[in-house]
């Protein structure tokens, strides 16, 4: 019996290609950006002008032989330029931002190291979808938990003072006057660090289920000088002690709870009367095609990887990154809250207030 082969369309065959190549080396470029970042190759380029290898090689004390194809692969993925009436390589002011100033709201350096932690995980991960078990936080490789401070703190130092706060009903006036805030799910303290430098006359709480990353964060509060009005703690998300807060904020982290619903509802048990909860959420669509772009790409790789993983260690069933915001309004609802709305956005995150 002969079986006739079906058509091929060479043309969505090339695409995939095409894009596979192209993840290929996006893999290889990130594992190569990481070395850039390491070596200090990013900040010897930034401001020095067109450079050649050798002017690079020795500025940097590295080796022509490898720099030579480092170079070649991060002008081929766009992230230096080259000359080649000169022979030289430079890095715009733009990419300067993202690749060689930390303290630059652009900067990109933590998502490489993040996704390759998470990585490592991957064989865990396969295991899981046959057995349905979870992967705690604590379980990555410790490499996870300081990309994502590095990674997020980007966007926070960017957006949380400057545009979020003041999205908020009443809060930046609450805060300016000294208000009492919960950050919960506040890993190396990024966000609480910076609301208390912002806001010098209110109190800051700080709580996570992860030790190490509470006890980073109180010797980074030591660092920046405002130990004295921000306190971190290890507490869980429906476990956290005090009351009367006037701000519980959950930053990028309760849609990896095991029970969203259960910390929701110690929140409004523990919110002033007139208190605010601030969500701030992945950017995500109600519907499947919505997600069906880069930045869905990247959150909907995440939930596989991380949180998901930790949501369904803790005895949950994982909203994962992609929460749509019908699901959050139907989660505060159900917690409690009469009130629940989009205060803002940015391409990547999705800030909501809700209020008892």
């Amino acid at each position: 019996m002969v079986v006739a082969q079906k058509a091929i369309d060479e043309s969505k065959l090339m695409a995939l290609l095409g894009r596979a190549v192209a993840d290929w080396g996006a893999m290889g470029g990130g594992a190569l950006v990481l070395i850039g970042d390491a070596l200090g190759l990013y900040r010897a380029l930034a401001g020095a002008g067109p450079l050649a290898v050798v002017e690079l090689a020795e500025r940097t004390g590295t080796s022509e032989a490898y720099l030579r194809p480092w170079l070649i692969d991060q002008a081929a993925g766009g992230y230096v330029e080259y000359d080649p009436t000169t022979d030289r390589y430079s890095l715009p002011y733009e990419h300067e931002l993202a690749l060689a100033d930390e303290t630059s709201p652009y900067f990109i350096i933590g998502g490489f190291q993040l996704f390759t932690a998470v990585a490592e995980a991957g064989p865990r991960i396969a295991r899981a979808f046959r057995t349905g078990e979870g992967m705690a936080w604590g379980e990555h490789n410790p490499l996870l938990f300081s990309a994502t401070e590095r990674s997020f703190r980007t966007a926070y130092a960017g957006n949380l003072v400057s545009s979020w706060i003041p999205a908020l009903d009443g809060v930046h006036e609450k805060l300016a006057a000294g208000a009492t805030v919960a950050d919960i799910g506040c890993g190396h303290g990024a966000s609480t660090i910076l609301l208390a430098q912002a806001y010098p006359a209110s109190r800051f709480f700080g709580f996570d289920n992860h030790a190490p990353s509470i006890e980073r964060a109180r010797q980074a509060a030591l660092e920046a000088g405002v130990a004295d009005r921000v306190t971190f703690d290890v507490a869980a998300a429906q476990e956290f002690p005090g009351g009367g807060y006037d701000l519980i904020a959950y930053f990028d982290c309760l849609h990896d709870r095991g029970d969203p619903l259960g910390a929701v509802k110690h929140a409004r048990e523990t919110i002033a009367a007139d208190g605010t909860v601030l969500v701030v959420e992945p950017m995500a669509g109600e519907r499947v095609e919505e997600n069906l772009n880069p930045v869905g790409r990247v959150f909907s790789a995440a939930s596989v990887l991380i949180c998901t993983p930790n949501s369904l260690a803790s005895g949950g069933q994982g909203l994962g990154t992609l929460a749509t915001e019908r699901q959050l309004r139907e989660l505060f609802t159900a917690g409690g809250f009469a009130h629940f709305r989009r205060a803002t956005e940015t391409p990547f995150n999705r800030i909501f207030e809700a209020h008892p």
